[in-house]
């Protein structure tokens, strides 16, 4: 079964992630910029103009299509490089895919997810 990992990062995480991802073997990733928030509602910072409400913090989505046999693997590996140990360290969701297609190649299912020196051909 093919899975896909969402990770939402603190930015200044973003190297170490990548980092812990290339040390196991996943190449590909997509990245982008959003912003949100978590259990927390956000801060309050007091100006000489009045007080404004941050309730919306920047952050990043790291996404990542895989076969499920390396989830637990991905995901420890996200959970190394994000971790700080303070609140907004991040959330990681995994969900199933039904299909994917290369379109370059046309290829479909796992092998349209493989790249020469992945995870799946290190672990042959």
């Amino acid at each position: 079964m093919i899975k896909k990992i969402e990770a939402i990062i603190r930015p200044e995480k973003l190297d170490d992630v990548k980092k812990a991802l290339t040390d196991i073997g996943i190449l590909g990733m997509s990245v982008m910029h959003l912003e949100g928030r978590g259990r927390g509602a956000g801060m309050v910072i007091h100006g000489r103009t009045g007080d404004y409400v941050i309730d919306l913090i920047p952050r990043l989505m790291v996404v990542i299509v895989l076969s499920e046999r390396n989830v637990d693997t991905t995901v420890k590996a996200i959970k190394k490089g994000a971790f700080t140990g303070e609140k907004g360290d991040g959330v990681i969701f995994v969900s199933p895919v039904d299909n994917v297609i290369r379109i370059s190649t046309d290829e479909e299912g796992h092998p349209a997810l493989q790249y020469q020196g992945d995870i799946d051909a290190r672990r042959k």
